[in-house]
Order: C-alpha cells, then sequence, then structure tokens
C-alpha cells in the first residue's frame, strides 16, 4: 500500500500509534509479502478509534478482503457487538474468517460473501460505522443504500479517496475546487471510472446536510463523514 504521506512523516505517524497486536502484525507481514493490498495500521488504528469514539456496536464493511479492517473494528467492539465483513473472494473470506478466530473475534464476525451491495439489502440498521472500500465507482451507490442505517453519531468511512491504482489525483482536486458544472462534467467526461466514482461520492458527502465530512491524508487518503442529523 502507498502512502500520500511522505515516507518519513509516515514513519512518524506509524511510530506515535498504537502498536498492533501479534495477529494484525502476522496480516500485514503477508500483505506486504504477498502485495495484497490492506489499509494498513495508521489507517486500521484511526478505524478502531472511530468505533471506540461512537461507541460503535454495529459495524458494516463494504469490502473486506482477507479481514484487516474488520480486524481493527473487532477490537472496539463489545462481546455482543457485530462487524459485518462481504467479500467476492471466497478464499480471502476463510482468511479472515481464520485470522478473526486466531484474535479470539470471531464471535463479533459475520462473514457474507457476494456482492456487498446486495448483502447490505438483507441487513437492518443501525450501523453505527461504515468502511466503504470496495468498487470505486460503486462508492456513491454503496453511500445512498447505507445513508439510511446510519444514526446519528454514527460515521461513513471511505478509504482510498484520494489514491488508488489510476486514481487521477489531479483531476479529482480540480474537480472539487472547481465551481463551475459545466468545467466538472467535461473533467470528469475525461476521467476513468474509478475518478468518477470516487468524486461523485466526495462530492455527494460534502453537499449532504446530514453529514459533516473532512478527508483526512492517512494511507492512501481516507474520507470521514460523521451524521449530524436525520
Amino acid at each position: 500500500m502507498s502512502s500520500v504521506l511522505s515516507e518519513e512523516v509516515a514513519r512518524f505517524v506509524r511510530a506515535a500509534g498504537p502498536d498492533p497486536d501479534d495477529t494484525l502484525v502476522e496480516m500485514h507481514e503477508f500483505a506486504e509479502r504477498e502485495g495484497f493490498p490492506n489499509v494498513g495500521p495508521d489507517v486500521g488504528s484511526f478505524l478502531r478509534l472511530v468505533a471506540r469514539m461512537t461507541d460503535a456496536e454495529r459495524v458494516f464493511e463494504f469490502g473486506s478482503g482477507y479481514g484487516y479492517s474488520a480486524y481493527w473494528f473487532a477490537q472496539a467492539l463489545p462481546d455482543d457487538g457485530e462487524v459485518v465483513l462481504t467479500e467476492v473472494d471466497e478464499g480471502e473470506l476463510e482468511m479472515a474468517r481464520d485470522y478473526m478466530a486466531e484474535g479470539g473475534h470471531d464471535g463479533v464476525a459475520r462473514y457474507e460473501l457476494g456482492d456487498a451491495l446486495e448483502t447490505v439489502e438483507r441487513y437492518d440498521g443501525p450501523f453505527d460505522v461504515v468502511l466503504i472500500d470496495h468498487q470505486k465507482e460503486r462508492y456513491p451507490e454503496a453511500f445512498e443504500a447505507i445513508k439510511p442505517k446510519v444514526p446519528v453519531g454514527g460515521a461513513v468511512v471511505a478509504d482510498n479517496a484520494m489514491r488508488a491504482g489510476p486514481l487521477e489525483f489531479e483531476t479529482l482536486l480540480a474537480v472539487l475546487e472547481s465551481g463551475d458544472d459545466s468545467e466538472r462534467t467535461e473533467l470528469l467526461s475525461e476521467a476513468n471510472e474509478m475518478t468518477r466514482g470516487v468524486a461523485e461520492y466526495l462530492r455527494t458527502v460534502r453537499r449532504d446536510p446530514d453529514f459533516e465530512t473532512v478527508v483526512l491524508p492517512l494511507g492512501e487518503g481516507i474520507a470521514l463523514s460523521y451524521r449530524v442529523r436525520e
């Protein structure tokens, strides 16, 4: 995983943050060895903090991979809490199950194989924290699907808000800074599908009066949207 921070600043953030437990270290070493994407310990510890600060009891993830972010969330949940992991790759979901069990968090985990947008329809709210970390072009759709299930005081976090694969940072910045609709339309018409999805997501959450949103330069950029009213 690349970081939007310089290597020196990223090292500082990691050094000042909490230490991951042995299972998280094992998971991160696997990711680095195999080139497997994860949010990294700086974002992971932030996710855990968001769960703690919202007194989260239930968490939903759009895209869970092998369970790295879910493991961080699980550490903040009560014994009767719930984190719903969604993943289209059966092998990755089985890895998540193994890691969660290894860390003693299997009791709060719900494993859902299949499309996250189809899975969320089967769950009633509320979800105190939501992580959106699947296909970037589907971020806006995920937000609309989960919004009715997030209570006041809950939070939606979107990963890869600034960088991810072919995400076009300069185009995103120009779209966000532009006050002209026709200019934004032209910029996005020439952008790739991933960039269009993230740009639409950021514009949607920023304009939504029910949420207050900030983007933090941790990992590859995370957008935190806190629900302030119904």
